[in-house]
């Protein structure tokens, strides 16, 4: 059987080509198509990688998903908005893949949906996150000096200080898990929105855009005859301070 034989044998959804130079356009729209469907489970997969962090506790008093949870819900609660949350949330899900550099890990996942500066505290945390430790270590404490001068290093001091070196609490009242994908879509919808603004409306973005909002029930262009309550989704409304948790 001859080599063009074997690949006419690949299954209609599939591309048929060996090397990529043999490619067609019929080959990629195949690729592309699957790409898109792929690409609208992410957030899906990022939260079941997040929950590998469950009972990981590393020697610390909580484990890695209640630090996540915990930073992201001491962020909220302080107003901070949905990229940012959704940063807070996902800064430590590299621990599991990226244990030596765990921080561009979670940063390259965020990178398509923050800011430039919610992607640049994400990437660098840890060397900020190491003014509580590493002298301990027989590390660098002031490993973060190397960015003084910097525009965003008081934003990822504070954000160290702030929500990350202070979620280690046991008797903290986090947000459950299932509170966050809504934070993730709205993200994720507004940057499908920034797309259709910049290119121009796409029938594939506009229909994921609807279909998120219908799902975590957002409002947008597409979809604003749905009744939505504001204070569900307005992450910039400073939040009190639970009652610690009694066990």
């Amino acid at each position: 059987m001859g080599v063009q034989e074997t690949i006419d044998e690949a299954g209609p959804g599939r591309a048929k080509f060996r090397e990529m130079k043999q490619g067609t356009a019929d080959d990629w729209a195949i690729i592309g198509g699957e790409y898109r469907a792929f690409a609208k489970g992410l957030p899906d997969r990022v939260l079941d990688h997040l929950r590998l962090l469950d009972g990981d506790f590393g020697g610390f008093p909580v484990d890695r998903l209640e630090h996540s949870l915990q930073t992201a819900t001491r962020a909220h609660r302080d107003g901070r908005d949905e990229q940012y949350v959704v940063m807070a949330l996902l800064h430590d899900i590299g621990d599991t893949l990226g244990s030596y550099n765990h921080p561009e890990v979670a940063a390259s996942i965020i990178k398509p949906f923050v800011s430039e500066e919610v992607h640049w505290i994400c990437q660098n945390h840890g060397a900020f996150q190491g003014y509580y430790y590493f002298h301990f270590l027989g590390m660098d404490q002031n490993a973060r000096d190397k960015f003084t001068g910097h525009p965003h290093y008081e934003a990822c001091r504070l954000f160290c200080e702030k929500y990350d070196q202070s979620a280690f609490d046991p008797d903290y009242a986090s947000e459950p898990l299932e509170f966050l994908p809504k934070l993730w879509a709205t993200r994720k919808v507004g940057f499908l929105l920034e797309q259709i603004r910049l290119n121009g409306e796409n029938p594939e973005l506009r229909d994921e855009v609807i279909r998120l909002a219908k799902k975590f029930g957002l409002v947008t262009p597409y979809t604003s005859f749905l009744a939505v309550d504001d204070s569900e989704f307005d992450n910039r409304r400073p939040r009190p301070e639970p009652e610690p948790r009694r066990r």
